[in-house]
């Protein structure tokens, strides 16, 4: 009969004790402060970037005050921007109400040719929203009438991309607007016509939401969103130095770009 050996001491035996377990109300508890912390974050953030504006707001001139020659930066609030009535026989669909919220998409004839009108804010979806609506099109546009205050750079960035894809002309009659995001629609097009009295702006853009980032990461989300604009302008043959007016003014103000600036920069092309 083999030897066993001798039984192990109390307290070398392995335990069979699970590990303690928090309570669901103590877990639920310590969940929901997590969550508010970083909603404190997320706000705290957003505070940081509103309120140096709240407490300096813009003394530019309002935006519809005439230009002079080193004189083109103007307060801007998308919200509080209206369509100006258009000039009879200048454009096909009149704009005579409030700007909407995001695009609204209409196809018409004008001159005998297929034509669409983008009016109103870009709004984040309105990329997907347009490649529907192009489908819908028949016979394809020639060219896209623009009267917009801007809004989600990457919609505008994907919209650009579908219209230079169709070769479609983009234009603008003396009362439209065209900006902050919105100048990216007119580089898109094959053509470019901006008519005198036409507004035409740029300044610096939010790239993506705030989130709980370090700021390193933050910067470099800037400077990723800034490179894919510079790329997008280099493919829609635009002197990328248009930007330099765009990096200069902050997001309540607009630099508004004269004739001259626009051809300069190739934004307007000789119909």
């Amino acid at each position: 009969m083999k030897n066993r050996p001798p039984p192990l001491p109390d307290s070398a035996e392995p335990s069979t004790q699970a590990a303690p377990r928090w309570p669901a109300s103590r877990m639920l508890r310590w969940i929901f402060g997590l969550q508010l912390v970083f909603a404190a974050i997320l706000l705290g953030s957003d505070m940081l970037r509103v309120l140096p504006q709240l407490a300096f707001p813009s003394s530019a001139p309002a935006i519809t005050q005439p230009l002079g020659p080193g004189d083109q930066t103007r307060r801007y609030d998308p919200a509080q921007i209206d369509p100006r009535p258009a000039r009879p026989g200048t454009r096909p669909i009149p704009a005579t109400t409030d700007m909407p919220s995001r695009l609204d998409f209409v196809d018409t004839v004008w001159d005998g040719q297929p034509v669409i009108t983008l009016t109103g804010q870009i709004a984040p979806g309105d990329a997907a929203r347009f490649a529907d609506f192009l489908t819908t099109v028949d016979p394809a546009p020639t060219q896209a009438f623009l009267n917009s205050p801007g809004g989600s750079v990457q919609d505008a960035l994907d919209m650009g991309r579908q219209i230079r894809s169709l070769g479609i002309n983009t234009r603008m009659t003396a009362t439209d607007i065209c900006l902050s995001a919105c100048p990216y629609l007119l580089a898109a097009g094959t053509a470019r016509s901006v008519a005198d009295g036409a507004l035409v702006g740029v300044h610096q853009h939010y790239f993506g939401e705030n989130t709980a980032l370090p700021a390193f990461m933050a910067v470099e989300n800037i400077q990723r969103g800034q490179g894919e604009v510079m790329e997008y302008l280099s493919d829609m043959d635009i002197d990328p130095l248009i930007m330099r007016h765009a990096l200069l003014t902050p997001p309540d103000e607009i630099y508004l770009l004269t004739p001259a600036e626009m051809d300069s920069y190739q934004l307007t092309t000789s119909q």
